[in-house]
C-alpha cells in the first residue's frame, strides 16, 4: 500500500508549480494555468537532473537555499515585531486591528478544521526527509536525537511568529483571499510594492529548496523499495548505476510529476491532485504509530524484546495515533459555510481515490505473494545479496513444492543493465536444448552433435558474462 502511495504520487509537483506562481508575479504577469505550469515543469526537470547526475552539488544547493528560507522567515518575524511595536511608516500600512475580535465571522466546522490541519502538517512535512537519507549519514542516530528535535522547536517558534506578523501587516480579508501568495502581500504592506516583486522571488527560491529536498528524499524511497524486492523489476529501481545517485528512482518520481502537473484541469483537478499527496500521509502515520503501539504492548507483556534506539513515549505515540485516525476520518463529514476546498467535485472525492491507490498495491502483493505462488506450485522465499553497486538488496527466490530451490530471475529482478538480456538468452539457450536432445534422438548421421555444441558453447558465453546485447 506505501509503495503504490510514493510510486503513483507526485510529492513535488505542487510547489513547483508555486515556484511559477512567485516568479510570474514578481514579473508582473498575469498567473494563468499553463505558464506557472509550464515554469514548474523546467523547475522538476532541473531538480531531477542536479540530484541525479551529481549527488553533491544537488544537497550544496538544497542547504544553500535551507539557510536562505530560514533567513527569510527570520526576518518576516522580526518585522512583525516592528508592526505590532508601530515602527512600520510607509504609505501602504496600515493597522489592519486583525487582534481585536480576531474570529470574528469564521464557523468552524470538522472539515475546515482538518484542512487547516493538512496546511501545519504540510509545513513541518521536511523533517522526515532527512530520515529517508539516514543511510548516507555518519552515526545517524546520534546526529537525529539532536538535530532532529532541535530543528522541530524552532521551525514550530519560528512559524508562530510568522503567523504573528501576517496578522500584524496584512489585512484579514486579503490573507483570506491571498491564497498562496500572501507572503508577497505581507511585503508589499510593509516595504511597499516594488518589494512585493522581491518577496514574490524570495518565496520561489524558498519553494524551490522544498522541491529540491523532496525529489531527493523521494528517489531514495523508489530505490529503497526496490532494495527490498517489493517493486516489480526491483533489480531496476535498486541499482546507483550509472552516476553512484538513485537516478532510476528520481527519474520515476519527475515522470510522475510531469503527469501530475499537466494533465489535471485547472481548478478543482490540480487541487485533488495535491490533496492526494497529503490525506494518504496520514493512513500510513495512523498505520505506523498503530504498529508502535502495538509492538510496546508486545513488549510489556514480554512476548517480544524491542529497544530501538531512538523511540517516542506511549502517550505521545498514542496522541499521534489518535489526531491521525482524526486526519483520516474527517474528510467524510460534510462541509459548512463554503469552506469545501472544490467547486465543482464532491468533498469526498480525495479519501475515496485515496483508497483505490491502495487497492492498487494491495491487488499487486495479493496476486504476486498469494495467486501466482498457488498456480504455480512455489512459494517466494527472500534472500538478501550484495549487489553490482555494492550496496545490499533482497531477492527473491521461487522454492517449489518438492523443496528444490530454483533460482528462477524473476520480474523483480531482471531489467538491469545486462542482466535482461542475459537472462532472455539463457532462457532461449535451454530451449533450444531441449530441442537439440529431440532432434539427437531422431537423426540418422550425428549432425545433432554440432547443434548441441553450439548450445553448449552459448551458455559458456552467458556464463562467462562476455555475450553482451545492444
Amino acid at each position: 500500500m506505501y509503495a503504490s502511495y510514493v510510486f503513483f504520487l507526485g510529492w513535488a509537483a505542487g510547489n513547483s508549480v508555486v515556484v511559477g506562481e512567485y516568479l510570474l508575479n514578481a514579473a508582473g504577469v498575469e498567473v494563468g494555468t499553463w505558464n506557472a505550469r509550464g515554469i514548474g515543469l523546467g523547475v522538476i526537470t532541473f531538480c531531477f537532473l542536479i540530484n541525479g547526475l551529481n549527488v553533491k552539488a544537488g544537497l550544496f544547493i538544497a542547504n544553500v537555499l535551507g539557510v536562505f528560507k530560514l533567513g527569510i522567515v527570520l526576518f518576516i518575524a522580526v518585522t512583525g515585531w516592528v508592526a505590532l511595536g508601530g515602527g512600520i511608516k510607509t504609505n501602504d500600512f496600515k493597522d489592519p486591528h486583525n487582534f481585536v475580535d480576531a474570529f470574528k465571522g469564521t464557523d468552524p466546522s470538522g472539515y475546515g478544521i482538518v484542512n487547516a490541519l493538512y496546511n501545519v502538517i504540510w509545513s513541518y512535512i521536511g523533517y522526515s526527509n532527512a530520515n529517508y537519507a539516514l543511510g548516507e549519514v555518519k552515526n545517524p542516530v546520534k546526529l537525529l536525537k539532536v538535530a532532529a528535535p532541535s530543528a522541530f522547536i524552532l521551525l514550530a517558534i519560528l512559524y508562530i511568529f510568522v503567523n504573528i506578523a501576517y496578522f500584524a501587516v496584512v489585512p484579514a480579508e486579503e490573507i483570506a483571499s491571498s491564497g498562496r501568495i500572501v507572503a508577497a502581500s505581507f511585503f508589499k504592506y510593509a516595504f511597499g510594492r516594488t518589494a512585493e516583486k522581491a518577496a514574490s522571488v524570495f518565496v520561489a527560491l524558498s519553494a524551490l529548496g522544498n522541491v529540491m529536498s523532496v525529489i531527493f528524499s523521494q528517489g531514495r524511497i523508489v530505490q529503497s523499495l526496490g532494495r527490498e524486492g517489493i517493486l516489480p523489476f526491483s533489480r531496476f529501481w535498486a541499482t546507483s548505476k550509472p552516476f553512484k545517485s538513485p537516478f532510476i528512482g528520481l527519474a520515476q518520481h519527475w515522470i510522475v510529476c510531469i503527469v501530475t502537473i499537466t494533465a489535471p484541469p485547472a481548478g478543482d483537478g490540480f487541487n485533488l491532485v495535491l490533496n492526494l499527496v497529503s490525506y494518504p500521509l496520514n493512513i500510513v502515520n495512523a498505520a505506523i504509530s498503530g504498529g508502535l503501539l502495538y509492538l510496546q504492548y508486545k513488549k510489556i507483556r514480554g512476548i517480544e524484546a524491542w529497544n530501538p534506539p531512538i523511540k517516542a513515549s506511549i502517550p505521545i505515540t498514542l496522541f499521534f495515533f489518535l489526531s491521525s485516525l482524526y486526519l483520516v476520518a474527517a474528510p467524510y463529514i460534510p462541509p459548512t459555510g463554503g469552506q469545501s476546498v472544490y467547486q465543482d467535485l464532491p468533498y469526498w472525492i480525495h479519501p475515496v481515490v485515496t483508497w483505490l491507490i491502495f487497492a492498487i498495491g494491495v491487488i499487486y502483493w495479493i496476486a504476486w505473494t498469494k495467486v501466482l505462488p498457488y498456480w504455480g506450485g512455489y512459494t517466494l522465499v527472500a534472500k538478501e545479496i550484495l549487489g553490482d553497486d555494492g550496496f545490499w538488496r533482497n531477492k527473491f527466490y521461487k522454492i517449489s513444492k518438492d523443496g528444490a530451490a530454483h533460482d528462477i530471475a524473476s520480474d523483480h529482478d531482471i531489467a538491469s543493465e545486462d542482466g535482461f538480456w542475459r537472462n532472455i538468452f539463457h532462457k532461449i539457450s535451454k530451449k533450444f536444448h531441449k530441442f537439440s536432445k529431440k532432434f539427437h534422438k531422431f537423426s540418422k548421421d550425428g549432425a545433432a552433435h554440432d547443434i548441441a555444441s553450439e548450445d553448449e558453447n552459448v551458455e559458456l558465453l552467458l556464463a562467462n558474462k562476455t555475450l553482451r546485447c545492444p
